[in-house]
């Protein structure tokens, strides 16, 4: 396992990390032994960085991850998010009385006095423009709540906002073959910054693995199911806010530029990690198999300049008329 840093936080972390909202909830049912042994199968693989949230079952993905470093001596650094239960049209309902009981109910079910990073959840963009946002992040610092800080952001020009703030050390955003402007927009700033790049979403929701067929159905808990349409959250979480129809389309056009040895699941996380910006990339399952072939791709040789060439034109031809000047 590579390893990377991790923006001004010093931290060095496997750059393939995990991601834990599938554990939780919103990916259909998955039993809390399936949730822990998951966690497990990735420190026992490399991963040193894990990512929650106190949305992701109401606390049950945090409480798997605190069940498991209960049971375990690994160094873990974990990143967990708070304000999602927060409304998301008062944008100047970030601070610091209404996050700090979130944020002490995610160090009781991690088991941590101090949670290593605290990531604002998606907040509104016009929360980006209210110091007081980020002064509740300093506070939770100076009280020893959290040793970092950082946001978990919809949009290029809420990253570009948000690292404005000195206290915010990483950036938590979706970039895939399906979603490209950051590294148009954001990823140098981020470098010169020293601010940690953290990707979620890096399979489209699974588009990107090749597992899924065009006609599949997801249960009623799936967010693949309620969230089509942007009813519950952004769309752009879900399928990265491509069409499911334009999606496999662009699947299809891609799979001639996979090399022979990898599945496009693999292809898609070195594509991800051929970006020097990426501190870490978060991929989420349900299966300890999947954990351990994602870890194994930070070992992988980087893609050719002709594959990521390939992987722009069809991006621009399928993709860029439904996301790039939206996120």
């Amino acid at each position: 396992m590579n390893h990377r840093r991790l923006g001004s936080t010093g931290r060095e972390v496997s750059d393939v990390g995990l991601g834990t909202w599938n554990v939780g909830g919103d990916w259909g049912d998955v039993s809390d032994e399936t949730g822990r042994e998951v966690v497990r199968t990735a420190l026992e693989a490399g991963v040193t960085f894990v990512d929650t949230a106190d949305v992701y079952g109401d606390g049950r993905s945090e409480r798997h991850i605190g069940h498991v470093l209960d049971e375990r001596d690994d160094d873990a650094f974990v990143a967990t998010k708070a304000g999602r239960r927060l409304d998301p049209h008062e944008a100047d309902g970030y601070e610091y009385d209404r996050l700090a009981p979130f944020v002490d109910r995610s160090r009781e079910n991690l088991g941590q006095e101090t949670i290593d990073l605290l990531q604002l959840h998606c907040p509104p963009t016009e929360a980006y423009y209210q110091p007081s946002t980020f002064e509740a992040l300093e506070r939770l610092e100076a009280k020893g709540k959290i040793d970092h800080a950082g946001v978990s952001v919809e949009r290029v020009e809420e990253a570009l906002k948000a690292i404005e703030y000195d206290v915010v050390e990483t950036v938590q955003i979706i970039f895939n073959p399906f979603r490209q402007r950051p590294a148009d927009l954001f990823f140098d700033r981020a470098r010169r910054e020293d601010v940690g790049v953290i990707v979620r979403v890096p399979y489209a929701s699974g588009l990107l693995t090749g597992a899924l067929e065009r006609d599949q159905t997801f249960p009623e808990d799936d967010h693949r199911n309620f969230n089509r349409d942007g009813e519950a959250f952004d769309v752009g979480e879900t399928f990265a806010g491509v069409p499911y129809e334009t999606g496999h389309d662009a699947v299809d056009a891609l799979e001639p530029f996979v090399p022979e040895e990898l599945s496009l699941a693999e292809f898609t996380l070195r594509w991800i990690l051929d970006h020097e910006a990426v501190s870490t990339v978060i991929p989420g399952t349900t299966t300890p198999e999947h954990v351990r072939t994602n870890a194994a791709v930070s070992e992988l040789d980087p893609l050719s300049n002709r594959v990521h060439g390939a992987v722009r034109d069809v991006y621009e031809e399928y993709v860029y008329e439904h996301v790039h000047h939206r996120w």
